[in-house]
């Protein structure tokens, strides 16, 4: 796929593994201009880490550009780790992180499950936020976990169908229990297995058009463990968000603005939660990408998400 409107590949100026609470370690990068205006990448799943095509949506010679693999995920330690992996956890080792590297405020940019974390982080400590950059909106709510174990089979039968027989007719009742319980087995016979049908799943239903590279992306061990289990655990508890849900506490950051992308055709996060996203607010600018599905590399998709963080630069 011709990735033309992004920036070029670009390597690290600096890396770390940061330790946090409970035995987790951190992996982190910098990237773009040390002196630059501070950018904080939220990658989505929850657990499907951060990858180098992620540092290429920002213009390497204004932004100073930070990613991190969250709790579980990527290249931070333990992989798949659910001791103490929950919101308030990750909005915390966000704070550790950004005085660990001494900033003050960044501007968030996340996709899917990062558009959650970055609300859940702007809503915690809005004076730490200069802007937000989302795409593909999730808010974790009842319904839209719903959609995805049992909606989208309305539109992909034939992914959801590969999803639903890894388990056996009996256990097809709880999609969400019976996977939780073998990707949470010891043994990797059990739980990678079960990961790679969670992950193809959601990999065969992100693009608009088949995806063979996409597919394949989420295929391999370590991105569909750390996936798999991670975002199946936080399904279990109701994504660990706070009384109410994140549109609640929307006051908090009302003042603060941001660019929401959308793909029209999204299906893993269905239009309509951007919709009442933005709607709640006042500062919030809506996009619509006409002919994209979810994922932030299909083409109307990166090229709104370069001139939503462009727009920020030139403010």
């Amino acid at each position: 796929m011709p990735r033309g409107d992004l920036f070029p590949d670009i390597a690290p100026f600096e890396t770390g593994l940061l330790p946090l609470s409970s035995g987790h370690v951190m992996y982190w990068e910098q990237v773009g201009n040390p002196r630059g205006q501070p950018a904080l990448f939220l990658h989505g799943g929850p657990g499907a880490g951060a990858g180098a095509v992620h540092r290429r949506f920002f213009d390497p010679h204004h932004w100073r550009v930070i990613i991190f693999d969250q709790r579980g995920a990527g290249r931070s330690r333990p992989l798949g780790e659910l001791r103490d992996n929950t919101t308030p956890d990750l909005v915390s080792d966000i704070e550790v992180l950004r005085r660990f590297l001494g900033i003050d405020n960044w501007l968030l940019f996340g996709g899917s499950w990062g558009s959650t974390l970055a609300l859940a982080y702007a809503q915690a400590h809005p004076e730490r936020v200069q802007g937000c950059v989302l795409r593909g909106v999730f808010l974790g709510r009842d319904s839209e976990v719903e959609w995805f174990l049992h909606g989208l089979r309305r539109i992909f039968p034939d992914a959801w169908a590969n999803f639903a027989e890894h388990l056996p007719p009996a256990e097809r009742s709880d999609l969400l229990g019976n996977f939780m319980r073998r990707l949470s087995d010891p043994d990797p016979f059990v739980h990678l297995p079960a990961a790679r049908a969670w992950s193809q799943y959601e990999g065969s239903c992100s693009t608009l058009m088949p995806s063979p590279e996409t597919v394949a992306s989420f295929s391999q061990d370590r991105t569909a463990l750390g996936l798999a289990r991670i975002e199946a655990h936080y399904f279990v508890h109701k994504l660990f968000l706070p009384v109410g849900g994140l549109l609640a506490h929307m006051g908090r950051i009302a003042h603060i603005p941001a660019e929401i992308v959308q793909g029209r055709y999204d299906m893993v996060c269905p239009p309509e939660t951007a919709f009442e996203l933005a709607a709640a607010w006042p500062k919030a600018r809506l996009t619509i990408v006409p002919d994209a599905g979810h994922s932030a590399l299909e083409p109307g998709v990166r090229t709104a998400l370069v001139g939503a963080v462009e727009r920020f630069r030139r403010r």
